[in-house]
């Protein structure tokens, strides 16, 4: 395939409390077999050649693990393609001259700190409230001693696999972290392991999650739709019902 030329809308924002607007670019030459943000690290390096402020852009390990290269491109957190991070993304998956339009995730409790950066602490903070086993269990028991189904394994391991991007919350109409937050109670109550904090984790974390000011669930499904890991809705169905259960007891 040929090399090819894009023009570029992108966010750019000095400031959390700056005004932002979308500014053009061009990019030209571009591999098709180079990655997304390697094409936006070829614009950086042309905008410091000229003098310009680069783009600020968060990512960490380029490899869709870590989930930091949440980006909104052509509208859609991570881009179109499914069960993909940012970082993923290739630039022959656009057309030769084709306008892409990037922008940071979107959602009031995620606020910008630069472009396209924004500040994902609030997912921390719900996690800080019960995302883990407290209990000291001492040395690691033999794999026979606690027998798990597989199916009840394979859900465990299914919520366990959320990298915290926070596509979810970008793509919900509600901005609802309801995927995110039901993934990381889910994947601690379908195991015994988990059973000991239960009540007192999906209480604070949901309590958490509506500190933090994100909206409700409505059953959209543009969570699931725009996960990188396709976690599934079925998630928060369970964090619903273990809350139901915490709170009559």
């Amino acid at each position: 395939m040929k090399n090819c030329n894009f023009k570029l809308l992108v966010w750019r924002q000095k400031g959390p409390q700056e005004p932002g607007k979308m500014v053009a670019y061009t990019v030209n030459d571009i591999s098709p077999d180079m990655s997304f943000l390697e094409m936006m690290d070829l614009l950086n390096e042309d905008l410091i050649k000229k003098g310009e402020d680069p783009i600020a852009i968060d990512s960490d390990c380029r490899e869709g693990i870590c989930g930091t290269c949440g980006l909104v491109i052509q509208g859609l957190a991570h881009g179109s393609k499914q069960k993909t991070c940012t970082c993923q993304i290739y630039m022959r998956d656009f057309k030769d001259g084709e306008t892409i339009t990037v922008e940071p995730f979107r959602s009031s409790a995620f606020p910008i700190i630069k472009d396209l950066v924004v500040n994902r602490s609030a997912l921390d903070r719900i996690i800080s409230k019960g995302g883990y086993v407290a209990n000291n269990i001492g040395g690691a028991p033999d794999a026979n001693a606690m027998p798990i189904s597989k199916e009840t394994a394979e859900l465990a391991l299914d919520a366990s696999s959320c990298i915290g991007c926070g596509a979810c919350v970008a793509a919900c109409p509600n901005s609802s972290a309801a995927l995110f937050t039901g993934a990381k109670i889910s994947q601690y109550a379908h195991l015994p392991q988990g059973s000991p904090d239960r009540k007192k984790r999906v209480l604070e974390m949901a309590q958490q999650m509506d500190k933090e000011g994100f909206g409700n669930c409505s059953n959209h499904g543009e969570c699931e739709a725009v996960c990188p890991q396709g976690i599934k809705i079925s998630h928060i169905a369970k964090m619903r019902r273990e809350f139901f259960k915490a709170s009559l007891l």
